[in-house]
């Protein structure tokens, strides 16, 4: 078994010599260690591990048993790993090996193994990472009645990215903004994603839904309407909401993709119905809203054009600013959610 320690406090009192009232308090601290050293020792080169959506990962955990060699224990050996929630209290099942027996558990299957470089690595590969593979791992390592864990995390390279859907905004419940981040190709922020989003210089002054069930929004630029103008720059934090009574925009991370981004070049101005037909006509779909963040932010895509999106809105992405788009800063361009029968403007597809 593992080092025990036993920690007691004891206090006692008694009345000084002089008889008054005032109590003299000491502390006394018994140390117990149990004999037996620890066995078995997990550890992990690096806590964070960063890849993007379709690339590969290691995360690194090993192990090594001080009294006796892990050769002569590698058939007890039984190695698992889990995912570890954003409410910490749940687990999802991701790998076990225990010898030569095996199990991969839901998304997962396919995609990971045991690096197994050497008899003590517990290492586990992820390949084709997808963007819900993003978060906290947990590598335990169980050798008869020991058992030792380590914590990596999963990085994802992308962007965050505010959202509301076409009919307005602080519309969405917890469930419905990780349904529109997903229909837009991405997943619901966490509050670590968002936070380094701010560092980045993200400022929007809607509050919207994260992963854990909070609601917080980045300012980097303080302002009146946005928690005052005399507060300091930071994420402000709405606090856990309730999740379905709960109505608020949201905040979408997504990564690299697969595929080609680009605005179509079509002779005439089209309604959103045409637009999604000039595309299916291209042999590609019309793009996402998170599509285009990630061409934008990653690829450094950049064009003046206004185009549908299959939200229905309608957006373009400068990389290069200058005048008549977006002359002070690089960004998405919003330009709203126009009536969907008006011709008005081109179209951005999406070719997997």
């Amino acid at each position: 078994m593992k080092r025990v320690l036993f920690l007691v406090l004891i206090s006692f009192c008694w009345a000084d010599h002089h008889g008054s009232n005032s109590q003299v308090y000491h502390d006394r601290i018994i140390h117990r260690i149990h004999e037996n050293g620890p066995q078995l020792v997990v550890e992990v080169e690096q806590a964070k591990v960063i890849s993007h959506r379709g690339g590969n990962a290691t995360l690194p955990c090993k192990f090594h048993h001080e009294s006796v060699s892990t050769e002569s224990l590698s058939h007890k050996i039984r190695i698992k790993w889990t995912k570890l929630t954003s409410d910490y209290l749940k687990e999802v099942d991701v790998f076990v090996s225990m010898g030569h027996h095996k199990k991969i558990y839901g998304s997962y299957q396919g995609r990971v193994y045991l690096q197994g470089s050497s008899p003590n690595d517990a290492s586990l590969v992820i390949t084709d990472i997808t963007l819900e593979d993003y978060g906290r791992y947990k590598c335990e390592v169980i050798e008869g009645l020991e058992d030792d864990t380590a914590v990596v995390s999963l990085d994802l390279q992308g962007i965050v990215f505010p959202f509301f859907p076409r009919h307005g905004r602080y519309n969405l419940n917890f469930h419905e903004a990780q349904q529109a981040c997903q229909d837009q190709d991405a997943i619901i922020a966490s509050f670590d994603q968002l936070y380094d989003a701010w560092r980045s210089g993200l400022d929007w002054c809607n509050a919207g839904w994260l992963s854990d069930g909070s609601v917080q929004y980045p300012i980097t630029n303080p302002r009146e309407p946005c928690g005052g103008k005399n507060t300091v720059p930071g994420v402000r934090n709405y606090g856990y909401r309730d999740k379905v009574k709960g109505r608020y925009d949201v905040f979408c991370f997504t990564s690299n993709f697969k595929g080609r981004f680009y605005y179509l070049i079509h002779p005439v101005k089209l309604t959103y119905d045409e637009a999604v037909q000039a595309c299916i006509n291209d042999g590609a779909q019309i793009a996402k809203v998170g599509q285009m963040y990630a061409a934008w932010k990653l690829l450094g895509y950049d064009r003046c054009d206004g185009g549908w999106l299959a939200d229905g809105s309608v957006r373009y992405p400068i990389s290069k600013p200058r005048r008549r788009c977006s002359p002070t800063e690089a960004a998405v361009r919003f330009v709203g959610y126009p009536d969907k029968k008006h011709k008005l403007y081109g179209v951005y597809c999406y070719k997997a």
